[in-house]
């Protein structure tokens, strides 16, 4: 048995450590009032797993103490340790991963003995409030009673209610049992072994994720490299995952998508794959930037390309060969975003995209992408009728804009960075406007369809706000001639109308699979004689001001107050299996509320345009309401917060 003091002191001095494969913390609020009331009440909260170990623990997140002596790495444990280091320290430890949040600001009241968060209009008034971690400080106790005095209390209640502040701080005094592994014979792979055991049916571990365990089990500073390479492509308004990464490494190093192929390659391998990897990514995503003009998350489409990219490169000594070559690349990359190609089984068709490329390179791809397609990699009108930010089609329109200089409708200025100055940034504009057209009976689907998006500035978006498409299309039509033909707009005044908004749609639609088809045949070709080097832009957006958008930021908003992690908005949710788009979500949590310990969650607000059988056959848990969403996720946490579990 061990004091939980002596188990925070430890931490401190760098003797108690998490494995780097254990992830994040991802606790919420409530669990973390459950746990302090529980030990308050001294209620059981279950034991830790620790492996102790005197030789080299392999990749540890925290600083390790100097010289010799036994370290202690937590297997089972980790939230609630956290959390309590957090409360009593006020910070979170230096193996910390996660939102700080969740337990911060916590308060005890010393009347009702309950624990909550601060909230200012609640609690700024009543002495009895007292600051959880203030309380643990070396001067705690005596800062308490002197606030309860100032507050208004008299002395002798505010004695008193000292001694429910000791009881408190005692909770310093209670002693947790710890079940320890050790013996020369248990290995790092041992380890992680006994993890996902007792782990599961809470966290497990990845392919990816046990890939990456092995590899810093030989060198720590693998993970901390990929971490501070994804910080850096995150701050140039591109999100990607560990997993993601490594596939780049792999696909670099060994020719080969299953992580299994990296168990016998050295670490100094897959440290010299990592920075090849990097610069290869960078390298595309210049390329995607500017010649493709995809400058933000938002509409980096098909990002499971990358790796078979990241290949070419390394094949290539770092660069593309020819203007030629690239164009071709991006071509197969697009067609292979827009249809799916990575939305399935990822490893399954990575690899075959590897052996097509190592075997026929460029011109392999494309053949294999076309038997793929059944021979057709033409665009057709109707595929322009998926609908929302979240379509694949989406940022093929928001390439079509900047490659091929759609002109902005109030100023006649092409949508360039250079012409359009630092600030700016464009919006996602409605052609019909939406409150016009719901008004004139149209349902959702039909009001987001990519064909009545078009990309504009703030300004000009906001001048013509609702105004009645006839109205406000003959004027730009006149005050800035060629502008409507630029943004693939039918310039039929007779389209222009509610009663043909339908004919409008088919119009546009074959506006733009013209277009499309044209610059995607320029790239195949390499026939390209002028191509644009495009800056980024202020990532683009859709200005949402409905009732219905202002919901779903509410209900974001709420979970994320508890703890939960951020979702993926207005997201493309595809089946796992065969790529095809089972539902466009308003949200979408691919690893859970809480990353590691739930199954994929949806927020789907238009059921009738979803899949919703195929959703739930897959175990995905589907939510058409916000209110529903919002009322399991309270029912989850009361239910987390009431048992131990293994965390």
């Amino acid at each position: 048995m061990t004091k939980l003091g002596t188990i925070l002191d430890q931490v401190d001095s760098g003797t108690m450590l998490l494995p780097e494969f254990q992830r994040g913390y991802v606790w919420n609020r409530e669990q973390v009032r459950e746990l302090m009331r529980s030990l308050f009440r001294g209620y059981p909260v279950g034991s830790l797993l620790v492996w102790e170990t005197e030789t080299n623990p392999g990749a540890v997140r925290g600083g390790v103490a100097p010289g010799a002596g036994v370290r202690m790495l937590l297997l089972d444990g980790q939230q609630r340790i956290t959390t309590l280091y957090g409360i009593v320290r006020g910070r979170a430890p230096a193996f910390f991963e996660g939102r700080a949040e969740s337990f911060t600001g916590l308060r005890f009241h010393l009347k009702t003995e309950s624990f909550e968060f601060y909230a200012p209009a609640k609690m700024t008034n009543d002495p009895y409030w007292v600051d959880v971690s203030g309380v643990f400080a070396p001067d705690g106790l005596e800062r308490a009673v002197a606030a309860l005095v100032a507050g208004g209390v008299e002395n002798a209640e505010a004695l008193s209610l000292m001694l429910k502040l000791s009881k408190l701080r005692n909770i310093l005094e209670r002693e947790f049992h710890q079940e320890k592994i050790t013996g020369a014979d248990v290995t790092y792979d041992v380890v992680v072994d006994i993890f996902n055991k007792v782990n599961s049916g809470g966290t497990k571990l990845s392919k990816g994720d046990l890939a990456l365990a092995r590899i810093c089990a030989e060198d720590p500073r693998i993970r901390g490299r990929m971490r501070n390479l994804l910080d850096r492509w995150a701050a140039w308004h591109y999100n990607f995952s560990l997993d993601w990464l490594l596939r780049n490494v792999n696909a670099v190093v060994t020719g080969r998508a299953p992580f299994s192929a990296l168990e016998g390659v050295s670490s100094t391998a897959v440290a010299d794959g990592l920075e090849r990897s990097a610069r290869h990514v960078e390298v595309v995503l210049q390329t995607f930037q500017g010649r493709l003009g995809l400058d933000h998350n938002r509409v980096l489409m098909g990002r499971g390309a990358v790796p078979v990219i990241s290949r070419l490169l390394d094949k290539s000594g770092g660069a593309f060969g020819t203007a030629r070559e690239r164009d071709r690349v991006l071509y197969w990359y697009i067609h292979a975003a827009l249809w799916g190609r990575f939305a399935g089984s990822t490893e399954t068709v990575l690899q075959q995209d590897i052996e097509a490329l190592d075997q026929g390179g460029t011109d392999g791809l494309i053949a294999a992408l076309e038997r793929w397609r059944g021979g057709n990699l033409t665009l057709e009108p109707y595929d322009f009728e998926s609908y929302g930010v979240g379509s694949r089609f989406y940022p093929l329109l928001y390439l079509m804009t900047r490659v091929l200089e759609a002109r902005d409708l109030g100023t006649g200025i092409p949508l360039k960075a250079e012409m359009l100055g630092p600030l700016a940034g464009l919006q996602v504009h409605h052609i019909f406007p939406k409150a016009y057209l719901y008004e004139h009976g149209f349902d959702r689907a039909s009001v987001n369809t990519v064909a009545n998006f078009a990309f504009l500035t703030q300004n000009t978006n906001l001048q013509i706000g609702r105004k009645d498409p006839a109205e406000y299309l003959a004027e730009v039509a006149e005050r800035q001639p060629g502008a409507l033909e630029s943004q693939w707009i039918p310039t039929n005044p007779d389209l222009w109308h509610a009663d043909r908004y339908d004919d409008f749609v088919v119009a546009r639609q074959e506006l733009l699979v013209s277009a499309a088809n044209s610059f995607l045949a320029e790239l195949r070709d390499g026939r390209s004689e002028d191509t644009p080097d495009l800056r980024a832009l202020p990532a683009a957006f859709v200005a949402e001001t409905d009732d219905r958008a202002e919901s779903i930021a509410a209900a974001v908003a709420g979970l994320e107050a508890l703890g939960f992690a951020s979702p993926e908005r207005d997201s493309e949710v595809a089946d796992p299996e065969t790529g095809e788009v089972l539902a466009v979500a308003e949200a979408w949590w691919p690893a859970g509320l809480q990353p590691g310990l739930d199954v994929p969650v949806v927020l789907e607000l238009d059921p009738k345009n979803a899949n919703l059988p195929r959703l739930e056959e897959l175990g995905y848990r589907v939510f058409i309401t916000t209110d529903a969403l919002l009322g399991f996720a309270m029912r989850q946490v009361e239910v987390e917060s009431s048992e131990d579990g293994s965390a």
